[in-house]
């Protein structure tokens, strides 16, 4: 609320006499601070507090015996390595001992390898297996169930790496920083 401040006596005119001082108008500013609060509360209750991003996550059961673990033809296998520096390897059913079906990829070439081994095998054998090295980032797993989660990819595990695929990563790696 505006406020005036009105002491003082009464106010003459005329040539004798002194000027009065002038008064100072103070201003309240409670209801202003009041209305800040009210609509900051407003803002507050009416926003949506944003919801948490979470991967919808299906584990196997337990298998009792090694022998009941989950089987997967070699035809139907897409193997995914993660290396260091957003480097991406991959094979297709079992690994090559000499390397032969080793092969180097980018994350934006592996959605059409995905894809293309996808079309190419049928659904019920169709199993992507996600190895990160040590090297390999946070970043770049969450990546990789990314491109599971695009291409619809139903059946894929998140494995321990080897140590021979990591040799193979690692001399890869070595040998693409020489070149």
């Amino acid at each position: 609320m505006a406020e005036m401040d009105t002491s003082g006596g009464g106010h003459k005119k005329g040539p004798g006499v002194k000027k009065g001082k002038k008064l100072s108008t103070r201003i309240d500013l409670t209801p202003m601070v009041d209305l800040g609060f009210l609509l900051i509360t407003f803002f507050i209750f009416t926003t949506t507090m944003s919801q948490p991003t979470a991967f919808k996550l299906n584990l196997p059961k337990e298998a009792d015996k090694p022998e009941n673990d989950t089987k997967i033809k070699n035809s139907g296998a897409l193997t995914i390595l993660l290396g260091s520096e957003n480097h991406v390897f991959y094979y297709e059913g079992i690994l090559d001992p000499a390397g032969k079906n080793f092969k180097s990829s980018t994350f934006r070439d592996i959605r059409d390898i995905i894809i293309n081994k996808k079309h190419s095998t049928n659904d019920n054998d169709f199993f992507v297996v996600i190895k990160p090295n040590e090297e390999s980032t946070y970043k770049n797993v969450i990546d990789a169930l990314d491109e599971m989660a695009i291409n619809v990819v139903k059946r894929y595990a998140l494995v321990d790496i080897s140590d021979g695929e990591n040799q193979l990563i690692k001399a890869t790696e070595k040998f693409s920083k020489t070149n």
